[in-house]
């Protein structure tokens, strides 16, 4: 019996997602304590967790009871943390199972969802898994939005019977930090599909969130997550924020104990100390601006305006940016190369402490 034929011909066909190899994997392959390698390859947030969250969690003697099914103190908590009712908030582990249940809710097998590449992979990976039709309107050469080109790709799908259900936009935009205008978001809620506007990074920025217009414009979905600004990536909780006719039926699709007890604990403790975040994104922006200004120093980089927590950088001088990687890499400096269309010629740095900033500089000028 040839089992294999079994699996789902789509998720045969399939590409995997490529996720961030693990720092203990690492420290083996590179032959380095893992205090000695400076990660900036994954967007993580350098200082951590808050330390009233970390207390919260030793102090936790409810980790062998099932978190609550309807997250009622956690909802309770970020309605008043960023202003809009409780009723339209759902969260998962992580932004990505928010993500993922949006994609069981809304599409079936042939369906459209429509995306804003080079962009987060994880949107790509959910059409795949559920045998979607991915439609790409691919983004300038300097990561802009061709608005024109998404409102005329929308509106021939519709003509054609089949209008695509989802649209998602990065704002600002993981891998290259740019900010698409408020005026361009609201011409693509104009279109006849579910706009999900993932605000992972914009803590970062000086963006005002579209997240109070969930409770007037019902095609819209704001995602947020606790891994850049809170620290809380190997904890797993996201959430997101949708309108009454659409969160009724995404309820429907999640299974009922996520996120854990652990990463709820450590979410309402984070929330409770704002002056920690607030500290946290001040610092890491302004290492931000002074790691821009060290890496234009060298002729054969350029890195782009920013409003996350990393800095894409073009490669030029006749180097390869797959070959930077790797040479940073063989210095215990680990960074982001896309094997993608528009970011074979670019690398991706996080932003860290100002000790990893000053160990990065150094791994660069060694490589000549």
């Amino acid at each position: 019996m040839n089992v294999e034929s079994l699996i789902a011909a789509h998720v045969r066909g399939m590409q995997p997602y490529s996720p961030i190899v693990p720092l203990d994997v690492l420290s083996q392959r590179l032959g380095l304590p893992k205090d000695q390698i400076v990660k900036l390859d994954a967007n993580e947030n350098p200082y951590g967790t808050s330390p009233r969250a970390l207390e919260a969690l030793a102090a936790s003697r409810e980790l062998h009871i099932y978190p609550d099914p309807d997250q009622t103190a956690l909802r309770q908590a970020l309605s008043a943390f960023i202003g809009v009712p409780m009723e339209h908030i759902l969260c998962g582990a992580g932004g990505d199972e928010v993500i993922d249940l949006l994609a069981r809710a809304f599409v079936e097998p042939g369906q459209f969802v429509v995306d804003l590449p080079p962009t987060f992979g994880m949107y790509k990976w959910e059409a795949d898994v559920l045998g979607a039709q991915y439609v790409s309107v691919p983004r300038r050469r300097d990561f802009s939005v061709d608005i024109d080109a998404v409102e005329g790709t929308v509106r021939t799908l519709e003509a054609s019977g089949v209008p695509p259900k989802l649209l998602f936009v990065t704002n600002p935009n993981n891998p290259d930090g740019s900010i698409t205008a408020r005026a361009d978001l609201l011409r693509l809620l104009d279109l006849p599909v579910v706009v999900v506007v993932d605000e992972a990074y914009i803590d970062f920025s000086h963006e005002q969130s579209l997240a109070p217009l969930v409770r007037e414009r019902n095609n819209l979905v704001v995602l947020r997550t606790f891994s850049k600004l809170a620290g809380m990536a190997g904890l797993r909780v996201g959430y997101g924020l949708l309108p009454l006719p659409i969160i009724k039926h995404v309820w429907k699709v999640k299974q009922p104990y996520t996120p854990n007890v652990a990463g709820t604990v450590a979410a309402l403790a984070a929330l409770a100390d704002r002056a920690w975040l607030d500290r946290t994104v001040a610092t890491l922006v302004a290492e931000r601006t002074r790691l821009t200004a060290a890496l234009a120093g060298l002729d054969w980089l350029t890195p782009l305006p920013s409003h996350t927590n990393f800095i894409l950088c073009r490669v030029g001088g006749g180097r390869q940016a797959r070959a930077v990687k790797e040479g940073l890499e063989r210095h215990g400096v680990l960074v982001r190369y896309f094997d993608r269309e528009g970011l074979r010629d670019a690398i991706r740095i996080s932003v860290g402490r100002p000790e990893h900033t000053d160990a990065l500089m150094a791994a660069l000028l060694s490589l000549g």
